[in-house]
């Protein structure tokens, strides 16, 4: 995936688009490597596969995860000990703002390159794997039937 780097990339590209080229590409490499295991599995197989995927934590959540606790653990230190913690509570808070805007903060080459994907990139084996199974096959163009479908998956 070749996008253009700019100041407020969109939503769904933006740590992609921070992360370093080789990282994303062993990210990649590792989906294909998942597909290769299921693409001759049965529909029960996949169906847990895609439950998995449905309980893996992306960047976002981590992020957010570590950010919380870290504001937590701060906020408590500037109250019981010394309010100098409180600078570490607004870099976090700067921190996760930059990340908001930019994809990208401190902590998320080090997420990444423990393989940790994003939204997109889980939801990519997951789509995947719904058309290995053939949920793609209907042949509806009824809205209300192709939510139906959506949700089911």
């Amino acid at each position: 995936m070749n996008k253009k780097r700019t100041i407020l990339p969109p939503t769904a590209l933006r740590v992609f688009l921070r992360t370093d080229p080789l990282i994303n590409a062993e990210i990649r490499n590792q989906t294909i490597r998942n597909l290769n295991i299921y693409k001759n599995c049965n529909e029960d197989e996949i169906a847990d596969r895609i439950r998995y995927l449905n309980l893996e934590w992306d960047t976002e959540r981590v992020l957010e995860a570590n950010a919380a606790t870290l504001i937590i653990l701060s906020s408590i230190l500037g109250i019981k000990t010394s309010r100098c913690w409180f600078l570490l509570t607004g870099l976090i808070g700067m921190f996760v703002l930059q990340h908001a805007l930019q994809g990208w903060c401190p902590p998320v080459p080090l997420v990444r390159k423990w393989g940790v994907r994003t939204a997109e990139e889980i939801s990519a084996e997951k789509t995947a794997l719904k058309m290995l199974r053939g949920d793609f096959a209907k042949d509806t163009k009824d809205a209300v039937e192709l939510l139906k479908i959506a949700d089911k998956m």
